[in-house]
């Protein structure tokens, strides 16, 4: 059974104001540290202290983080990130290291940077419980939105020969490996793209382990594209404001919980 192919959609990925965001507290905290800290150790003819400063930058910025509501994990984000920037500083290590590693993690983390979507692993109790969901759904279509490594992808597809599944996913890293984990699977299909320009209308049940801020636009999405009966099913994070259909839990070390929207 032949797949449906992403289109270009109008529907646009979010915007990355939130980064930009975080972007500008930290570079107002270090403006205003450093626009009283400049003057007045330059009259008193002193070297800035910079230990010392960039606490102070740290500081700054964990309260403005802290007014403008930000996500704890922000903050803490905010307090250190002078501070340790300082201390890597004193080190020495040649530039090229820190450019090679920002390029291995934009390999693996590429969702982070313009959608706010980490990577997130489906653990085999997971692929489990939707295998048991799905069981009885006969032409079964999935597609896994945000599809990693094909941690949910390879055992059900294995498990259901007579169903076509469809991952997609955006980060070079995670696809390669997806790509080599599925590539003796028929019925799977594995690709490169972006979930915002994938149609979903050929799809009846659609899968997303992403995080609480692309939820809300997801949700959009999928209520305009997926036909009426078919199914939705979120990892861990709820679309906000809708109750689900169905709340599973999985018997899991995380306590993973399977939420259902029923289109």
């Amino acid at each position: 059974m032949a797949s449906p192919s992403p289109e270009p959609l109008d529907t646009p990925p979010p915007a990355i104001g939130p980064q930009l965001r975080q972007l500008a507290l930290q570079l107002a905290a270090g403006l205003a540290v450093l626009s009283l800290a400049w003057p007045y150790y330059g009259i008193r003819n002193e070297e800035l202290p910079w230990p010392e400063t960039a606490l102070a930058i740290g500081g700054v910025a964990l309260l403005l983080a802290s007014l403008t509501r930000q996500a704890w994990w922000w903050r803490l984000i905010h307090l250190l990130f002078a501070p340790l920037a300082w201390a890597v500083s004193g080190l020495a290590i040649d530039p090229g290291w820190f450019l090679l590693l920002f390029m291995l993690l934009l390999l693996v983390y590429r969702g982070a940077l313009g959608g706010q979507v980490p990577l997130y692993f489906s653990n085999r109790p997971t692929a489990a419980a939707l295998a048991e969901l799905t069981a009885d759904l006969p032409g079964l279509r999935f597609l896994d939105v945000g599809a990693g490594v094909g941690s949910v992808l390879c055992p059900l597809a294995r498990q259901r020969p007579d169903a076509q599944f469809t991952g997609v996913e955006n980060a070079p890293a995670t696809w390669l490996v997806g790509r080599l984990r599925t590539a003796g699977l028929a019925n799977c299909d594995w690709r490169w793209g972006d979930l915002w320009r994938t149609d979903f209308a050929g799809y009846n049940v659609v899968y997303a382990f992403l995080s609480p801020a692309p939820m809300a636009a997801l949700w959009e999405k999928i209520q305009r594209e997926m036909p009426k009966g078919s199914l939705f099913v979120s990892n861990s994070f709820p679309v906000p404001g809708v109750d689900a259909t169905r709340e599973i839990d999985v018997d899991d070390a995380r306590q993973t919980r399977l939420y259902c929207y029923r289109i």
